[in-house]
């Protein structure tokens, strides 16, 4: 009902917008240099083999490696602890608003003249509420009782991920701003879609990484059937 819902007012809105709104006349003067696909991919390849670019692209592709397993993997485990599936949905509410906001606060500090400034010094802050959220899961089964989980537990797994979006956030406008701040206007798009694809990217494969390592690297123990190792999922299973 929820999707069959809002699925009809996407409907709506989008096609009122291809009825009503209408397109601005006014050429623009400013002349464009790509004109095609070959044209723009010539152009990307140009601007990526820039010294400037290419140290830019290494730094970003690397950045987020230290906490991806701990924003990729927290959710799960918590799962995996017992928090049950509803109560960490409904977690993400008090989120939505913070969300909102950050980026109208943070852009004040990113408006300058070096705005990956913020960038560096919400990095260690984030690290830090890597440990953390393992501490949080680690801390789950000691406190959890046969009704679930306290009410204190909760409101520390929301203050956690308050503090969390703060720096998620920070580095997230940082990087637009400077993203913006460095591309050639007259190639705009093209300049701004190539960073911006490189630092979603940078924040993508370090997350599929730490999911796909989370299996290997979790250690097992068999309780009652000595001889045996629970390493692999076949081992487990039997």
């Amino acid at each position: 009902d929820f999707l069959f819902f809002w699925g009809g007012i996407f409907l709506v809105t989008t096609t009122l917008v291809a009825f009503l709104k209408k397109e601005n006349q006014e050429l623009i003067p400013a002349k464009e240099e790509t004109k095609g696909i070959t044209d723009t991919y010539r152009l990307l390849f140009s601007i990526i083999k820039m010294p400037a670019v290419l140290n830019f692209c290494v730094l970003i592709l690397t950045s987020k490696v230290g906490f991806s397993a701990a924003d990729a993997v927290t959710g799960l485990k918590l799962l995996e602890e017992g928090v049950p599936k509803e109560h960490l949905a409904l977690l993400a509410v008090p989120m939505v608003p913070l969300q909102i906001i950050l980026p109208l606060v943070i852009s004040k500090y990113t408006a300058g003249p070096q705005p990956l400034n913020t960038f560096y010094k919400a990095m260690p802050y984030r690290l830090l509420l890597g440990l953390e959220f393992a501490l949080l899961v680690w801390w789950a089964p000691k406190v959890k009782h046969e009704g679930g989980f306290p009410v204190y537990y909760y409101a520390v797994v929301v203050l956690s991920y308050a503090l969390h979006q703060i720096t998620v956030y920070s580095m997230y406008v940082a990087i637009m701003a400077f993203n913006a701040k460095v591309s050639d206007p007259l190639i705009g798009g093209t300049y701004m879609t190539l960073l911006n694809t490189v630092s979603n990217l940078g924040g993508n494969w370090p997350s599929t990484v730490a999911l796909w390592l989370v299996d290997p690297l979790t250690v097992k123990e068999c309780a009652g059937a000595q001889g045996h190792t629970c390493a692999t999922a076949a081992a487990a299973e039997v």
